[in-house]
């Protein structure tokens, strides 16, 4: 079946329009557009609900969240981290003071390799930040054991683990802080948004603050060095509207991404992230033998119009602007040739047989 629209290499989750309109005459009528409204708390209580968890801090963006993890820690000194992630990871380090230290990943789970870890410990580590890539849980007993042995604090970078489990409980529910996102291209989306998750209620008050300016919970007295971090009534109206289809969604990409991988295994060159059972799928990386096949794919996916994305590429150790270079082998070479295909809500079944065919063919 031909292909004659364009297929990006994701689309959001979106509830009808009329269930976002309907939250939004409330907004209007009460003419509270953010600083903790109604609907923000209504957004926390049901996401807390959902994932079965504490205690969560709704903010702006994912970024702010990072940032607003490493103040309420308040962590100065170098914090050990993955070079396979997004810019934000290391920006919001730096933003907040602090040096960021990477740690090689395993080229299997594509997750910071914990046996590498300790190498990089010194008197100035302060604390350990991983990121569960593409949802796929970090070895959270082994960084976790690191982390109580040189008395470090952690903090997870979950910006694609809305829905994941592990051991049991929600994903968020690990490290002294979890942070996540809910931008547009995530399970559940705000448009922009964003989320701090902590089972210390002592923490999650100072989150609270450091939210708000840093003023105290009557919003009287600045007890903390805070900033503008707030979500507003406009984007937790999108996310109560998109959460009530997240359970479909969890599944749907479920069953999208088994279809995908049921197809592509036909050819053996082809190698897959290893991820935890409880992965939330929320995408579909192909590690492929080398650069020049994934070039060649992804040129091939373009003249059809499909716009699959090279996440994480170049590796962010190599980001000179910002950081010196250190070499991280493992993630230089596997960011070379991870290519992401399309999988949303949206997407079609006969679509992702049809991109399968596609990167088949141009493999023979």
């Amino acid at each position: 079946m031909p292909i004659n629209k364009n297929i990006y290499v994701t689309l959001p989750t979106l509830a009808p329009l009329n269930m976002v309109m309907e939250l939004l005459e409330g907004v209007w009528s009460r003419g509270i557009m953010t600083h903790n409204g109604p609907l923000v708390q209504q957004f926390e209580n049901e996401v807390a609900a959902f994932l079965g968890i504490k205690n969560i801090v709704a903010v702006a963006n994912g970024t702010i969240a990072i940032q607003m993890a490493i103040r309420a820690l308040e962590l100065k000194g170098e914090i050990i981290t993955t070079p396979f992630t997004f810019i934000a990871t290391i920006s919001s380090i730096i933003w907040e003071g602090c040096m960021p230290v990477f740690v090689d990943i395993d080229p299997e789970t594509l997750n910071i390799d914990p046996e590498k870890i300790e190498k990089k410990i010194n008197k100035h580590t302060c604390a350990i930040l991983p990121v569960h890539v593409f949802g796929n849980c970090s070895n959270i007993e082994a960084i976790d054991a690191i982390a109580k042995r040189h008395h470090l604090k952690v903090i997870y970078d979950a910006a694609h683990s809305v829905g994941v489990q592990y051991k049991g409980k929600s994903v968020f529910e690990y490290g002294d802080i979890s942070v996540t996102s809910f931008h547009a291209t995530k399970m559940l989306n705000t448009a922009e948004g964003g989320a701090c998750f902590t089972l210390n209620d002592a923490i999650h008050e100072k989150l609270r603050s450091i939210r708000f300016f840093g003023f105290d919970k009557d919003h009287k007295e600045i007890i903390d060095d805070g900033f503008n971090g707030k979500m507003t009534e406009v984007h937790a109206a999108v996310g109560l509207a998109n959460i009530k289809l997240l359970n479909s969604a969890l599944k749907d990409r479920k069953q999208k991404y088994a279809l995908y991988k049921d197809f592509l295994s036909q050819n053996s060159v082809l190698k897959f992230q290893k991820i935890h059972e409880d992965c939330n799928y929320s995408y579909f990386p192909v590690i492929f033998p080398s650069e020049s096949c994934l070039l060649d794919v992804e040129k091939a996916l373009n003249q059809k119009r499909i716009y699959p994305r090279r996440y994480f590429y170049p590796s962010v150790n190599t980001f000179t602007h910002i950081l010196p270079y250190v070499e991280m082998p493992a993630s230089e070479d596997v960011a070379k040739r991870v290519l992401c295909l399309p999988l949303y809500y949206s997407l079609g079944n006969d679509d992702i047989k049809n991109i399968s065919k596609i990167v088949l063919d141009t493999l023979k």
